[in-house]
């Protein structure tokens, strides 16, 4: 299963976002596919947060347009919403400790505890904080890959 990290999310709805093209065609394509693919319940309350301040965007999305938006991915039936279980606490804590996270990146360890719990392949981000967090492989589906 593939995870989709904020950014692309905000990308992705953000037409004034420089990679708003890419971001929607890779957020569309897993929507619209058949395989499963995971939204992190963490990443729908940052991406309402970004899109809706009036200091990170001007002008924000209006509310009503980012729930509605949150309601388009919430159609997929392909889309798994990743929450926190009972085993969550032991899986932040080893991944806050070998990462030696601290501060903000609380909520990136978070994301990636969530993934790894959850069985997530793959997490698609423009974060390349993510790299710390071992045992999950991360891309940024927006930039061409060396392998390729």
């Amino acid at each position: 299963m593939i995870a989709v990290d904020t950014n692309l999310l905000v990308y992705a709805h953000r037409a004034d976002s420089s990679w708003h093209d890419a971001a929607a065609a890779a957020v569309r394509g897993l929507a619209e596919g058949r395989a499963a693919w995971a939204i992190p319940w963490p990443c729908v309350h940052e991406f309402l947060a970004i899109v809706t301040h009036p200091r990170v965007y001007d002008p924000p999305t209006p509310l009503a347009q980012a729930l509605d938006q949150i309601d388009a991915w919430l159609e997929s039936p392909s889309l798994a919403l990743l929450a926190e279980g009972h085993d969550h606490w032991p899986v932040l804590r080893e991944v806050t400790r070998v990462g030696r996270v601290t501060g903000p990146r609380i909520h990136d360890a978070r994301v990636a505890a969530l993934c790894l719990a959850h069985g997530v392949r793959e997490l698609w981000s423009a974060d390349r904080d993510f790299g710390r967090f071992g045992g999950l492989s991360v891309r940024n589906p927006l930039v061409a890959s060396d392998s390729g």
